[in-house]
C-alpha cells in the first residue's frame, strides 16, 4: 500500500466515523445504510454477490435477487456506521440458557456464527452476562483503520478491550492459549479457506475452516452457533441455538468432517431464512 493511499484510507475512516458520531446513532444508521443501497449495486464486486446468489438460491427470480442485493447493501453499510455508536445499539437474546452455565462456570468454549446481520453486536452482548468473549478476525491491510476500528469495540465494553486474534500463526497460538485457559472464542465460519475441507453450504460444496471442530474436540469443548438478526436501525436480536452434538466414534477426520458440516448447516439454514442479512460478496464457492 502506497504512503498516499495509506493516508486517505485513514482520512476517509476518521471522516466516515466523526460523521456518524455526530449524526448520532438511529441518523447514522439510515445514512450509511442509504449511501451503500445507493452505489453498492454499481460497484463490480457486486458481480459475485449475484453469482453467488444466481448458484445458492436459484429459485429466486430476478427481480427477488436484485432486492437482496440491495438490502444486503444496505444492512452493510448500516453495520459500518452503526461502529461507532456500538454502546448505543439495542439488542434482545433469544436462547440465553445456552450461554447460562459457560457465564456461570466459564469456558473454554467456541461460538460460531457468520457475517449476519450486525456481528459486532455478539461481543458487547455476551459482555451483559459476564462472557468476555475473544474473537479471531482479519486485520484491516491499513494499521491505523484497524487501530480506529478496535477503539470503537473497546467502547462497546466499557473501554475494556476483549481480546482480539488477527488470522495467521501468530493469532492462532495466541487463540489456543485463550482456550487452554478456559476463555470463549467467536469465530466467523462463513469465509472461504482454500486449503480448508470442501463441506456443502447452502447445498454447493464450499472450502470450510475446520478450526472451530478441531479446537472443539482438542479442548472438549462445545460449539454453540448463534447469529445477529437486525429489527431495525441500530436494533438487534441475538439467537443463540443448542451446543452442537459431538459426533460418536474416535475417528477423528470423521468427527472434524461431521462437525465442520453442522457448522455450514445452521449458516445454511440461517442464510436461506433471512437472504438479504449476510454477505454475499465473499467468493465462497469455486467460479
Amino acid at each position: 500500500m502506497s504512503g498516499f493511499q495509506h493516508r486517505l484510507e485513514t482520512a476517509a475512516a476518521r471522516l466516515l466515523l466523526g460523521l456518524s458520531r455526530r449524526l448520532g446513532p438511529r441518523r447514522a444508521s439510515d445514512f450509511g445504510g442509504w449511501l451503500a443501497r445507493s452505489i453498492g449495486p454499481l460497484l463490480p464486486v457486486t458481480r459475485t454477490a449475484r453469482r453467488n446468489l444466481t448458484r445458492a438460491l436459484p429459485g429466486l427470480a430476478a427481480a427477488e435477487r436484485d432486492r437482496v442485493v440491495r438490502a444486503m447493501w444496505e444492512n452493510l453499510g448500516r453495520t459500518a456506521a452503526e461502529l461507532a455508536h456500538l454502546p448505543a445499539l439495542e439488542w434482545e437474546m433469544e436462547g440465553r440458557e445456552h450461554l447460562e452455565p459457560i457465564a456461570e462456570c466459564g469456558g473454554p468454549a467456541i461460538l460460531v456464527s457468520g457475517h449476519i446481520g450486525n456481528w459486532e453486536v455478539l461481543p458487547p452482548a455476551l459482555a451483559t452476562m459476564g462472557i468476555r468473549m475473544g474473537s479471531v478476525y482479519r486485520a484491516a491491510d491499513n494499521a491505523e483503520v484497524d487501530a480506529l476500528i478496535a477503539a470503537c469495540r473497546a467502547e462497546a465494553v466499557a473501554g475494556d478491550p476483549l481480546p482480539l486474534f488477527p488470522k495467521g500463526s501468530a493469532g492462532a497460538r495466541a487463540a489456543l492459549r485463550y482456550l487452554s485457559q478456559g476463555g470463549v472464542l467467536g469465530m466467523l465460519a462463513d469465509q472461504k479457506l482454500n486449503d480448508g475441507i470442501a463441506v456443502p453450504l447452502l447445498g454447493l460444496p464450499a472450502m470450510t475452516a475446520p478450526a472451530p471442530a478441531q479446537l472443539a474436540l482438542r479442548f472438549g469443548c462445545p460449539i454453540i452457533p448463534g447469529r445477529v438478526q437486525r429489527l431495525g436501525p441500530c436494533r438487534f436480536r441475538l439467537v443463540v441455538e443448542p451446543p452442537l452434538p459431538v459426533p460418536p466414534g474416535e475417528d477423528r477426520q470423521a468427527q472434524i468432517l461431521a462437525l465442520t458440516t453442522a457448522v455450514n448447516d445452521r449458516l445454511s439454514a440461517w442464510i436461506a431464512e433471512r437472504p438479504a442479512e449476510w454477505l454475499w460478496l465473499h467468493r465462497r464457492w469455486p467460479a
